[in-house]
This record gives C-alpha cells, sequence and structure tokens, in this order.
C-alpha cells in the first residue's frame, strides 16, 4: 500500500478520482459514526470535519449497485465509515495504547479487554479505509410509506466481539439470514468481506494509496 504524505495538506480537496457518494447515489443513508460521538471512542475522530462518505469512484459505483438490489428486497443500505484518513487511524491506535480510557467499554467491547483488540484484529495501525476502497455498512428495512425499521444483524456496528464475526454461530438464526443476505449483495458487485466484522467490506482496486486528507463538506 502506497501512501500519498504530500496530499495531506489541510484545504486539500478529495483525493484523486474520489467521489463523495452523495453525488453517485441517494439511495443510502449516511450515518457516519467517527463524525460524532457515537463511536468506541466516545467522540468525534481526527480528519472528521464532515459526516460525509467519500470513496473512489469505482468503488462508489458498485456500492450504488449493491444498494440497488437491496432496494428491491425492501432494504436501506445504511453507511456507518467509508474513507478514513490516515491520521483518523493513528486517533484510534493512540486509543487503543491508552489503558485509562475505558468509557465505551459497555456498548461496545463489554466482554473484551481492551489492550486485546489489537492482536484480535479489531484495531489496526493500517487501514483499507485510507485507501477510499472500504466501506462499513449495515441496512434497515423500509415500508411502502418510507418508514425505516432497523434490521437485526446479531450485534450492533464496531462491537468488537466473537459474535461480530460474519459467520458467527452464536446469534439468532434470523440474524444469521440478515447478514448472509447482505454479504450476498456486495459479493454481487465486487465486494469482500472481512470474516471478524459482518459490516466491513472491501472493493478491489488495482493500484491501493492511502490518504490523510481530512474529510470536509461540499462548499
Amino acid at each position: 500500500m502506497a501512501y500519498a504524505d504530500a496530499l495531506a495538506r489541510e484545504g486539500t480537496s478529495l483525493p484523486p478520482d474520489f467521489v463523495r457518494l452523495s453525488e453517485v447515489t441517494r439511495e443510502i443513508r449516511q450515518e457516519i459514526r467517527y463524525a460524532g460521538s457515537h463511536n468506541f471512542v466516545g467522540r468525534p475522530i481526527a480528519g472528521y470535519g464532515a459526516a460525509e462518505c467519500w470513496l473512489r469512484r469505482e468503488a462508489a459505483t458498485a456500492l450504488a449497485a449493491v444498494a440497488h438490489d437491496l432496494a428491491v428486497e425492501g432494504w436501506r443500505l445504511v453507511v456507518y465509515d467509508c474513507y478514513r484518513p490516515r491520521r483518523a487511524v493513528a486517533d484510534f491506535v493512540r486509543w487503543a495504547e491508552d489503558p485509562g480510557d475505558q468509557r465505551r467499554k459497555a456498548e461496545f467491547y463489554p466482554s473484551l479487554e481492551k489492550e486485546k483488540l489489537f492482536a484480535l484484529g479489531y484495531i489496526a495501525r493500517q487501514s483499507a479505509h485510507s485507501t477510499g476502497a472500504a466501506v462499513d455498512a449495515g441496512a434497515e428495512r423500509l415500508s411502502p410509506a418510507g418508514d425505516a425499521a432497523p434490521i437485526d444483524f446479531g450485534t450492533g456496528f464496531d462491537t468488537f466481539d466473537p459474535r461480530s464475526a460474519t459467520a458467527s454461530r452464536d446469534i439468532p438464526d434470523a440474524a444469521s439470514a440478515n447478514r448472509r443476505q447482505l454479504l450476498r449483495a456486495f459479493a454481487a458487485h465486487g465486494f469482500a468481506n472481512y470474516a471478524r466484522e459482518w459490516w466491513h467490506f472491501s472493493y478491489r482496486v488495482a493500484t491501493p494509496t492511502a490518504y490523510d486528507i481530512p474529510i470536509t463538506s461540499a462548499r
């Protein structure tokens, strides 16, 4: 994975060949968790100046196709994270190395000790998200009237727990079926799932480059 430090200047626009997901499709609801406080750290993460999904163009186009297929089934795709600046990855690492900060343990890693998050693969020093080719996603069910209802996937997004493994058998059968449906929709359009996290999908690109450009809103 190559790095593009020269493009890390504040105020720089999107990385090369990136798009805002909202410019590609309106079928996907964006709930960018790291731009707010509802995440495992409990505060906005470095580099998230706006709650926007940025992706490489080809990944965004493929994601729009996933959303279209799910919409036929009455599901609306929800994205929790897309492109993640390298400074955000570094912020996660600093948090993981601070044993004193346990304020979100009850919700996000209730059965694990924080110091084990690296070894178990939940926190990494590099991330495919920084290339703009990875997305964290779930879905909700829409009624004919357009009302949304949560879909049970067995755990919440970013729950660091063995039950979050995509093929976990320690969840209800209905939740397992929902995971399989989500997995099939992503796989049909070239995304590969990360086995430890049912919500994480990566789109293969020929030459992935990690960026550190902060996420900003469209002007």
